[in-house]
């Protein structure tokens, strides 16, 4: 409740000016912690059938969403680096959770040595901006820049947007997540694709609009060519995929592209359209990966490839018809919620007048159908191969079915208010640009 009175309340900054707690950073702590709460739920179920569940993983993910808490409030570069690399450490740790199992323990890896690599891109950028702005607060860093934004300053907006492209996995620093999203556990996996992706995003939001939205023109092209760049990517790069996270790996670097595009309109519309669209991209993201949980044979193992999902409308229909709404939902398609997800962040476009950015992403929307299609293609259609047994939990059964519910067009009820919640966060972004 305290949350969504903030989204509508008035910002308050406090720690010398470096931490804000205003309508933006409410409504993104919202579905930080609505994403952290559900995949603390999945996970016992999971875990607790491998004999793994420790006490350390409802720590990491406190210590985590703690992180992204400091994130989505940081007006400070040394703020945001601090919940930066605080939400990292936990996330390194959990991606290799399943330390016996070698696929774990190289996401684990691979997360941490590119993760590292992204700090330091991100740390230069920050260095720079400091020296040529003589700031690292962002309110400082916009006054600096009245007189024009200097090479030097560039130099450091281009690597501070780097660095946090790797965090939102934006093309081209996606690369890890196809790999780490198919080694980690799957309650991991789910907790990647939701809550650090928002933080991670309202933060790109943050640095670009508040302390450097004087000078959106340098930073746009930027954005658009990863806004881009992402949907066309992950539009192509799931459609060769047989296992079923690393799909959705790829379709989550496809939405990250649409999110950016409501960021590259940098008005308070487009800012609005891209939160109301992060909303309904972590319903949908919570949904599909619980249902990817779900699935195992009578042997326990997870079932994780389009030939373990063959006919799962005949052995598993609730899930099957689960997956069939978010699988449409993320394809665009009425009267789905995720097609108004898109229309609002297209309408945003358009209004700003980046009229050729909203063809190219409808464009790549069709081409991105096709896999979800064929997910529900191979589960309606094809013959059963793996029967997949009835041992989910109660939590993961009403975690699914409330996101299906939601994206479904019974959701359309809270729309009204999210969209009252997005505008109002979106306001209190600009009202110091």
């Amino acid at each position: 409740p305290a949350l969504i009175d903030g989204a509508g309340g008035e910002a308050t900054m406090a720690f010398y000016q470096q931490f804000s707690a205003d309508a933006f950073a409410s409504f993104a702590k919202l579905l930080v912690y609505i994403a952290a709460i559900a995949c603390l739920m999945i996970a016992p179920g999971f875990f607790g059938r491998l004999r793994a569940m420790r006490p350390e993983y409802p720590v990491l993910v406190l210590f985590a969403t703690l992180g992204m808490s400091i994130m989505v409030s940081a007006t400070d570069l040394m703020t945001l680096y601090i919940g930066l690399e605080l939400n990292s450490l936990a996330a390194y740790v959990l991606a290799s959770f399943l330390r016996n199992d070698s696929r774990s323990a190289e996401a684990g890896l691979k997360y941490f040595v590119l993760g590292a690599l992204a700090s330091g891109i991100l740390l230069y950028g920050m260095s720079l901006t400091y020296g040529f702005t003589g700031t690292t607060s962002f309110a400082g860093i916009r006054l600096a820049q009245e007189a024009g934004l200097s090479t030097g300053a560039l130099f450091g907006l281009i690597f501070v947007l780097a660095g946090l492209a790797f965090k939102i996995s934006a093309v081209p620093f996606h690369m890890w997540t196809p790999d780490v999203y198919e080694g980690a556990p799957t309650p991991v996996t789910t907790f990647f694709a939701t809550a650090p992706k928002v933080a991670a995003i309202a933060l790109t939001a943050r640095v670009a609009l508040d302390a450097f939205g004087s000078q959106a023109d340098a930073w746009r092209q930027i954005v658009i060519f990863a806004a881009l760049a992402s949907i066309v990517v992950g539009a192509l790069g799931a459609i060769g995929q047989n296992n079923l996270k690393r799909l959705l790996a790829y379709s989550s670097i496809n939405n990250v592209g649409f999110i950016l595009i409501g960021l590259a309109a940098a008005t308070a519309e487009g800012a609005s359209a891209m939160l109301f669209y992060l909303a309904i991209y972590v319903v949908m993201s919570l949904g599909s990966f619980v249902a990817v949980l779900m699935l195992r044979n009578g042997d326990g193992e997870n079932l994780e490839t389009f030939d373990d999902i063959a006919g799962l409308s005949s052995t598993r229909p609730g899930i099957a018809w689960c997956l069939l709404i978010m699988m449409f939902s993320l394809a665009g398609i009425p009267p789905l919620m995720g097609f108004f997800a898109k229309l609002e962040v297209f309408r945003a476009v358009v209004e700003a007048g980046l009229i050729p950015l909203a063809v190219i992403g409808i464009a790549a929307s069709v081409i991105g159908a096709f896999y979800y299609i064929k997910f529900v293609k191979v589960m309606f259609f094809d013959e059963a191969v793996n029967r997949a047994t009835k041992s989910a939990s109660a939590s993961q059964w009403a975690i699914l079915v409330i996101c299906a519910i939601l994206i479904s067009p019974l959701g359309w009820f809270l729309t009204r208010g999210l969209e009252m919640m997005t505008d109002t966060a979106a306001a209190g972004l600009f009202a110091g640009v």
